[in-house]
């Protein structure tokens, strides 16, 4: 796992030694660089695979090809003896990097497809004078890029980009206006003018001053009807070992995420079948007695227990969240108001060990959310209206809107008509309404008028399925996976220099998944049915009956009273007129609603907040 940055040009090291300095914290262990004239390649590195000898950039033999690579690759050994047996020769150990070059050399740019695991990659082609840049399958590992000054500038963070002195910073205004509905800047856009992220499963290539993308993989929802659940089960069970053990490859110590939850419960189960001794697991605790807090250790020690865990603890605080909420907004350079617990575990998890696998991805599988709860329902709520007024519904046709609530459900409908752009847009932060109520006049000035629910409906025109659930788990796979949940994932462990592997992550599994119907993702109300059919017998009792929870700091029961100063000063009318976008009579109307008892009105004030924050580190 590392850092990496570059830009094409003359050679400069100066300006590429201050991009990578700005990421040291992806790379603690060491620093390369690579310059010729044409193009600047550079690299922060935390030394997991091949310690001694694993320096990069890499080249071929002829030194033709360079490389700098974040990431990991699981195939490596595998990979390795594949290349051997074609003549290759290796100056390292066992570098998994050191094999990018020699696939590209064997397989030309189609070389990814031979790879399993996650990876952002600028590999400069001298000959052909073609720089490109790489994205993994599911956007694990991020890469953003900008063209200013005649360069391409390239970097794993923004921040890199930013100490570029070629870029000039400016806000976007169209991603910003989306991030009020999103909690994050919805890609290719990023909240900086010009600045810009590849794609899940993209690849960028320049080459003598033209640039060009193209997809090299998505996934495709297409179910089979003829599946066999029990078939299905097992091959769900074969595949995630498989991808568990492979993501256990590592030369330094390794350690799990462990909630108490399902995902992160069977992943530590399957480590323990693997691990030469006992697998260190950690857990995020508060000191307030929250009662949903509180049995995810419970839970979390129960799996310790039965699997002989080396168990650690991180209790937190509230006070510790807001000391610590900008340093949170500078891992991500954007606004964002998503999950950020992993910050906090991540200090933990840092002291013990430099590795930690998680259960990331399978509620975005299988179906868990609340936006995954309520599709199968919606789908079937416009049908039996005329028997839900008459009061002549089945038991069988009540089955269909389980899990949901029908209060919930039919105020949804109400506001959305059924539609699935609609009803999904609705479950946002704030509306296209509501944002202009919102936001001055000279920020919606700077729109160029496409609203937030636009934004939905060209997302849902790009699924393959119509399968209901599978079509809310395809978009939000392409979407919010990427932008929001494996965001949060990476920018917050690498704060603290952890790299996190998640076996669901894995482009297998993830392949089967799309074949599997909604029907037994979600059955009779149980999110997630199939998985938990599937892992039941590797975990402790209870686990897989436990509501979901999420790995979720408690800012909502903190915003009450101990945030209460704290949010008030962050929205205060002095802080709001330093930058002039926001109404700041609307501002005051919503944190006035919530602290007079309008309690639904927490996750606007938390955006708003954690808006208000970048703002003032980026551009205040």
């Amino acid at each position: 796992m590392c850092g990496i940055c570059g830009f094409t040009g003359e050679k400069d090291h100066f300006d590429l030694k201050k991009m990578a300095d700005a990421i040291v914290h992806r790379g603690p262990d060491e620093e390369g660089f690579y310059s010729d004239g044409r193009v600047n390649l550079g690299i922060r590195r935390l030394c997991i695979i091949d310690v001694e000898t694993g320096q990069q950039p890499v080249h071929n033999e002829d030194k033709r090809i360079w490389a700098v690579f974040n990431g990991e690759i699981y195939n490596f050994r595998e990979l390795r003896r594949e290349l051997a047996d074609r003549g290759h020769t290796f100056y390292t150990d066992h570098s998994d990097s050191e094999l990018i070059v020699h696939l590209y050399e064997e397989y030309g740019r189609d070389f990814m497809h031979r790879i399993n695991g996650m990876f952002a990659i600028a590999l400069w082609d001298k000959n052909e004078d073609r720089l490109l840049l790489i994205r993994d399958r599911m956007g694990v590992k991020p890469l953003f890029y900008a063209l200013a000054g005649g360069k391409l500038i390239f970097a794993s963070e923004i921040k890199a980009i930013l100490a570029h002195p070629a870029y000039c910073k400016d806000m976007n205004y169209e991603a910003l206006y989306h991030y009020f509905t999103l909690k994050n800047v919805p890609a290719p856009a990023t909240a900086f003018a010009g600045i810009h992220s590849l794609l899940p499963g993209e690849v960028l290539i320049f080459s003598r001053g033209e640039t060009a993308k193209e997809r090299w993989w998505k996934v495709r929802f297409q179910e089979r009807e003829d599946w066999d659940e029990s078939d299905v089960r097992e091959k769900i069970l074969t595949l995630l070992e498989d991808a568990t053990r492979l993501r256990m490859r590592s030369d330094v110590p390794f350690g799990a995420y462990l909630s108490g939850g399902v995902d992160s419960s069977v992943v530590v189960a399957l480590m323990s079948r693997y691990a030469g001794g006992p697998v260190k697991t950690f857990s995020l605790g508060y000191e307030d007695e929250l009662k949903n807090k509180e049995a995810d250790l419970y839970y979390a020690r129960k799996v310790s227990d039965v699997y002989g865990t080396e168990h650690h603890e991180y209790i937190m605080s509230c006070q510790e969240l807001v000391d610590n909420v900008g340093d949170v907004i500078t891992a991500f350079d954007q606004p964002f108001s998503g999950t950020i617990a992993t910050f906090f575990l991540s200090k933990l998890i840092a002291r013990h060990v430099k590795v930690a696998l998680s259960g990331d991805a399978a509620d975005e599988l299988f179906g868990s959310y609340l936006s995954h709860r309520v599709a199968q329902p919606m789908h079937h709520f416009e049908a039996l209206q005329d028997k839900m007024r008459s009061g002549t519904l089945t038991e069988a046709e009540m089955a269909f809107f389980k899990p949901c609530d029908m209060y919930f459900l039919s105020d949804l409908y109400r506001r959305s008509g059924g539609d699935e752009v609609h009803w999904r847009y609705q479950l946002g932060v704030f509306t296209d309404d509501q944002k202009r109520d919102l936001l001055s006049r000279d920020f919606l000035a700077r729109l160029n008028g496409s609203g937030t629910q636009a934004l939905f409906a060209a997302y849902f025109q790009d699924t393959t399925t119509r399968d209901p659930l599978n079509r809310i788990l395809e978009m939000e796979w392409n979407t919010q996976l990427p932008d929001q949940v494996l965001a949060f994932i990476d920018f917050l462990s690498m704060a603290h220099s952890v790299e996190v592997r998640s076996p669901f992550l894995d482009y297998r599994l993830v392949e089967l998944a799309a074949t599997i119907p909604g029907r037994l993702k979600i059955k009779d109300g149980i999110v997630k049915d199939i998985l938990k059919k599937t892992v039941e017998p590797l975990l402790p009792p209870g686990i897989t009956e436990r509501p979901k929870e999420g790995f979720v700091l408690p800012i909502f029961d903190w915003m009450v009273e101990k945030m209460e100063g704290f949010s008030l000063d962050v929205l205060s009318k002095e802080r709001l007129k330093r930058h002039g976008l926001f109404s700041v009579e609307e501002v005051r109307r919503i944190v006035q609603s919530y602290y007079g008892g309008h309690r639904s009105n927490a996750v606007k004030i938390w955006n708003l907040m954690m808006f208000q924050i970048w703002w003032e580190r980026y551009f205040g």
